[in-house]
């Protein structure tokens, strides 16, 4: 029995080892796999894990982005009305001067000329600190991935106060600038126009169009007034030639090209737009008439139903920087804030400067 189990063996030798070849190259070739299907998931896994913390980082930024919008905001109501101080007008008409209708015209202009200032310089401020913080946000997400031990930081403390303080741009030298181009299509505006001439809310949004066409349609870009443009005044901000005022002058060019980019030009637009129709449907409430007011149900006015003299509209319209660059959110800074373009951009400057430089290039 065994001689012939042997015979068999011999006769059927080349298939054994054929099969046991295939068998132990199924073996080896299956863990092969299993170990690289391992790593598959552990970098996936690693990947994932990255992913979240990153957004999760972003999240918080973007929160930290809306909390400092609304720090800043008294600070840019008092720069635009200690340089627009329609109060002290107010004040004096209360003494009936003789200049009465003197100083009546001037606190047109101003009231006016305060008012879209606040507008502007209010969607300013929020995209700016958008792209500062995000830029900021996205190299310390990277500070806090790499090893510190073999990397130097991208955005030490010292640097990212010495970048951030170039805001006071926009609430110094930038606003005083945008302030006189809009003092003057203010004037060309409105200067013939009578106190006692009766404007609609149609009328009084052609009016601030046509304000608003000749602001945004000077050879100055509106960005000119939310960063110093030149280079010297960049190097002056960074305050010397150490590698953190280096460091800084790179975080303030690099500002300086994404405030020349088409994206953040279409951003501010958008934001303009969505300010000054907010501004209106603010204004929309001072324009109802008593039918309406003591009927909710009424249907809604045409935009020219009802008239206010200019001398009644000019306090409404001086009143609305108390609503405009308010710390407690209203719905005209939320509008901003949660804008939708306003978000996919912020998550696209995070998104570039979070990513390690060697994936960049």
């Amino acid at each position: 029995m065994f001689s012939s189990t042997w015979n068999f063996i011999k006769r059927h030798k080349r298939k054994f080892i054929f099969a046991g070849a295939v068998v132990g190259g199924v073996y080896f070739l299956g863990k092969y796999a299993q170990r690289k299907i391992r790593e598959i998931q552990e970098r996936e896994a690693n990947e994932y894990i990255a992913q979240a913390r990153r957004q999760f980082h972003f999240e918080s930024n973007q929160r930290t982005c809306n909390m400092t919008v609304l720090s800043m905001l008294p600070s840019l109501k008092e720069a635009i009305v200690t340089q627009l101080n329609s109060e002290s007008l107010t004040a004096l008409l209360k003494t009936k001067p003789a200049n009465k209708l003197e100083i009546w015209e001037d606190l047109k202009i101003i009231s006016f000329t305060r008012t879209i200032v606040a507008v502007y310089s209010t969607c300013m401020l929020v995209v700016l600190l958008r792209i500062q913080l995000n830029i900021i946000g996205g190299y310390l997400y990277l500070d806090n991935s790499a090893n510190k031990n073999t990397m130097a930081p991208l955005a030490p403390p010292d640097v990212q106060q010495q970048y951030l303080s170039s805001i006071q741009h926009l609430l110094g030298n930038g606003l005083i600038e945008l302030m006189t181009v809009v003092k003057k299509a203010v004037q060309n505006s409105l200067e013939s126009v009578s106190l006692k001439q009766s404007l609609s809310l149609l009328e009084l949004e052609q009016q601030i169009s046509w304000i608003r066409a000749e602001v945004e349609g000077s050879e100055r870009p509106m960005s000119w007034y939310m960063l110093a443009d030149d280079q010297e005044a960049l190097a002056d901000q960074a305050c010397g030639l150490t590698e953190n005022d280096v460091m800084t002058i790179r975080l303030l060019n690099e500002t300086r090209d994404l405030l020349d980019s088409p994206d953040f030009t279409t951003v501010l637009h958008t934001c303009m737009n969505r300010g000054f129709s907010r501004l209106l449907d603010n204004l929309a409430t001072f324009f109802r008439s008593p039918s309406v007011e003591s009927d909710p149900n009424a249907a809604p006015e045409s935009l020219s139903a009802v008239s206010l003299p200019l001398a009644k509209i000019i306090p409404i319209i001086n009143g609305q920087i108390n609503t405009i660059c308010s710390e407690t959110p209203s719905h005209f800074v939320q509008d901003l804030l949660l804008n939708d373009q306003v978000k996919e951009f912020a998550a696209s400057v995070y998104e570039t400067f979070s990513m390690p430089q060697e994936l960049q290039k």
